[in-house]
């Protein structure tokens, strides 16, 4: 296929950036997204021109690192993938394709495509874990009993990546998806409960913080998200987030 393709070029934080175009051939159907950036990065270098920068780590759809806005889509036009798992036969030979980074005010640029996602580890180290005793004393979890359904709601809701797609989506730049699902992995476990009301305060009031916006109901977060988390997690952190308010 040959390719027009129209790339954010931002070279700092402080730069004003652009859409630069560069033309591309030769690429099979069979290239990851990922693949065909390398290939054009490649030839840039070759040509003694700066490589676009794009994140990237396990190319797998697992780390939720290759945030891309392809065609104005959170991960570019396919469904339940990310980025990485893109593949270019979702593409037309002679098509123009728009590649830009992740847009939000709390996700700002670092350098051309990447993004600094840091507000989502500080929303994590707010509240985003459980206290174990480690005195020798600990309780296996196996030896917990937990409702199937339970067990199966938390384990949907934990396999959240944290890519941000839900964020770049939405027009409200919320990421009520991302933080409602951190929070109903462990609402729904007994291993969370003790820690439950601390946890959605401190966790909410630092996506306030962050500077996110509030949930639009469109419900494209979930749209766009690749691993499916379901819009009924923020339904769950409202309520949560109400017990825990009126303690």
């Amino acid at each position: 296929m040959n390719l027009t393709l129209k790339i954010w070029r931002q070279k700092n934080a402080q730069d004003k950036g652009q859409l630069v175009d560069y033309k591309i051939s030769d690429v099979s159907p069979d290239m990851s997204f990922l693949e065909m950036l390398d290939v054009l990065n490649d030839g840039l270098v070759e040509k003694g021109d700066e490589p676009v920068a794009f994140d990237h780590d396990c190319r797998e759809g697992i780390c939720g690192m290759c945030s891309l806005y392809i065609n104005g889509e959170a991960h570019g036009p396919d469904r339940g993938v990310t980025t990485c798992q893109l593949h270019m036969r979702m593409f037309k030979d002679g098509d123009t394709i728009f590649i830009e980074p992740f847009r939000a005010k709390a996700f700002p640029v670092i350098k051309d495509l990447v993004v600094d996602r840091s507000a989502f580890d500080r929303i994590q180290h707010a509240g985003g874990f459980i206290s174990v005793n480690t005195s020798g004393n600990t309780q296996d979890a196996n030896a917990i009993p937990i409702p199937k359904h339970d067990a199966d709601r938390a384990f949907d809701a934990a396999t959240c990546i944290g890519c941000g797609a839900c964020v770049a989506t939405c027009k409200n730049s919320s990421a009520m998806l991302f933080v409602s699902a951190k929070v109903s992995q462990f609402a729904l476990l007994p291993q969370g409960k003790v820690e439950a009301a601390e946890r959605v305060l401190n966790m909410v009031e630092q996506m306030d913080h962050e500077g996110f916006g509030n949930c639009t109901n469109t419900g494209a977060c979930e749209i766009e998200c690749p691993k499916g988390i379901s819009l009924e997690n923020i339904a769950r952190m409202n309520r949560e987030y109400f017990k825990a308010s009126i303690k």
